[in-house]
């Protein structure tokens, strides 16, 4: 069967592979459009295997909410560079992960990619991530995940920043659910991705933490000349004192609130609350910044341009 353009651009739309490639896979599959997918899908994951040593700390971070607000999914997708994190192919396909995975029981990264892709399910998600990395040509990689599901009276805020650069997730309960204190909430995630705090309340910290800061801090009240005259009964509640503003920074509702720098988040919280005729507690959050602790890849610009100089 002869190969025409038209075959080559029908392939080239189903695949994303360059015309190059679909016109080779059109002549040795002579002409079967379903012979040649299965051809340049094949080689789609012998070329996801050649990129899998690269470095992938750029992409994106995307969430995805249930209709109810009830649910909602945060996702970090990597990619080599910032070119392809913008770029709209890539875009879509992580709204795509986003979504399958606010209805997937997946408990883990391993496991979702096992799962079969909603969008075509003849394939598992695993080998569709094979496909994006040889239409697009850079490694891609599903890096991790973060689930929220509300309770009866909990609902589901997010804020992503930057187009990508950082999401979060918060869940918050309420029994005068409405716009008001779903901006709140927001208002609040956009504080998650502003001062990166770890905990909600002091309750939250880990009890190794709070271990850790009481030695350091009766430490210092030891070694300071300000505190040796004190009553060695009340050194404690000075260290315990010394506690609390070390690990301020890291409580969301200790923080001062970054739209009203005069109160506290706990205080902007109760305002609201006060205001809608119900409390809103803050029950936990979920936040990703993208390539956080990955090893960034480093280009050389003069050495990229004289490869292609070159050749």
């Amino acid at each position: 069967m002869a190969v025409t353009a038209a075959l080559v651009k029908e392939l080239r739309e189903i695949t994303g592979a360059g015309m190059v490639d679909c016109k080779n896979a059109l002549v040795v599959s002579d002409g079967d459009i379903k012979k040649a997918v299965d051809l340049l899908r094949e080689k789609g994951l012998a070329a996801a295997a050649k990129k899998a040593s690269r470095i992938a700390a750029e992409g994106t971070v995307a969430v995805a909410i249930s209709p109810d607000v009830k649910r909602g999914v945060v996702v970090e997708v990597n990619c080599e560079t910032d070119f392809v994190a913008i770029n709209a192919v890539f875009k879509n396909y992580v709204a795509q992960v986003a979504g399958q995975l606010l209805d997937s029981k997946a408990a883990a990264v391993d496991d979702f990619l096992a799962e079969r892709w909603a969008a075509d399910p003849q394939y598992t998600v695993e080998q569709q991530l094979s496909q994006m990395v040889a239409r697009i040509g850079e490694k891609i990689s599903i890096r991790r995940f973060g689930r929220i599901d509300g309770g009866a009276d909990g609902y589901v805020a997010n804020y992503v920043h930057g187009g990508g650069k950082m999401g979060v997730l918060l869940e918050y309960e309420t029994a005068a659910a409405g716009s008001d204190a779903a901006e709140a909430a927001r208002n609040v995630c956009m504080q998650i991705s502003a001062l990166y705090p770890k905990y909600i309340s002091y309750d939250e910290v880990p009890a190794d933490v709070l271990e850790k800061e009481r030695a350091i801090a009766l430490e210092q009240v030891g070694n300071d000349p300000a505190f040796a005259k004190k009553p060695d009964a009340i050194k404690p509640r000075i260290a315990e004192g010394k506690v609390k503003a070390a690990l301020e920074p890291q409580i969301l509702l200790e923080q001062e609130y970054v739209k009203q720098q005069d109160i506290k988040v706990k205080d902007y919280i109760a305002q609201v609350g006060k205001a809608i005729g119900a409390p809103i507690k803050l029950m936990r959050f979920i936040s990703y910044e993208r390539g956080d602790g990955l090893e960034k890849r480093q280009d050389n610009f003069a050495d990229e341009v004289n490869k292609v100089v070159n050749g």
